[in-house]
């Protein structure tokens, strides 16, 4: 251990800035915004211009960002080689796909996997409902903990430290008239989350969106993935829910084996 500050730090939690500095210009690019500007980047990590060059100038030539004829940069192919590797070799992966298809034929409902990954909520895979009136997300795009079906789960079996700094949080962002930002009213509703085993959100990110998410757990009882599926509210009523949370929960139950659950 070393010390810094006063405090005791591990070698393991140290960070390199260069390296922190670089993958925050990554974490700035997402599907709504898959081209970015110096101007944008600088605005988005708080960096100087003369420094996002040089690190948007070290990650282009290893692969991970691409320079466009419009001065913008936009993300290498070495992040799809790595995506395709992380998605081959995660067991979770390999067989989430067929039983998120038939989830979706069971229900009719688009169901999706959420991650977690600090602070926020990613949709990993997706699968589409038949109907034209549907909810679907972007894949990739972070999303709230504090709001939303999938993200309170994830929130609910979220390691201590990560539900503190959520419930510490006095600014909530409030999406919807729905949205719950009040700390003791959170607490009861992720301690309602644990003791069902599901979560509900009726408008919580989304207006008039319905979602329905439970728990995906590995061999060690951590929740790091939520299954979710999601509709409009006229449709997905109480009574619908009901029937439709059996298959949710199977599909939880065979996700969960996957990762080594008993």
């Amino acid at each position: 251990m070393t010390e810094k500050g006063g405090k005791s730090v591990r070698e393991s939690d140290r960070q390199v800035d260069t390296v922190a500095k670089a993958m925050a210009i990554l974490n700035c690019f997402s599907v709504s915004e898959p081209e970015l500007s110096l101007k944008a980047l600088s605005e988005k990590t708080g960096l100087y211009k003369s420094r996002i060059m040089r690190l948007c100038g070290t990650l282009s030539a290893q692969g991970f960002l691409v320079k466009t004829a419009r001065a913008t940069y936009e993300l290498g192919p070495r992040i799809m080689i790595l995506g395709k590797i992380y998605e081959n070799t995660h067991n979770l992966f390999h067989s989430a796909g067929s039983i998120l298809d038939e989830l979706v034929t069971a229900t009719g409902e688009s169901a999706a996997i959420f991650m977690r990954e600090g602070m926020s909520r990613f949709c990993v895979i997706q699968r589409v409902g038949p109907s034209s009136l549907r909810y679907t997300v972007r894949e990739g795009e972070p999303l709230p903990l504090h709001a939303g079906a999938p993200g309170k789960v994830l929130l609910a079996w979220a390691p201590e430290d990560i539900r503190s700094r959520v419930l510490g949080d006095k600014a909530l962002r409030k999406y919807t008239a729905r949205s719950i930002t009040a700390r003791k009213e959170l607490e009861r509703e992720l301690d309602s989350v644990r003791l069902k085993g599901y979560a509900t959100s009726e408008g919580e990110v989304v207006p008039d969106a319905v979602s329905l998410a439970a728990p995906v757990f590995d061999h060690e009882g951590k929740v790091d993935y939520a299954i979710h599926l999601g509709g409009p509210a006229q449709r997905l009523t109480p009574g619908r829910l009901d029937e439709i949370l059996p298959p949710l929960r199977e599909a939880a139950r065979r996700l969960s084996f996957l990762l080594g659950s008993q």
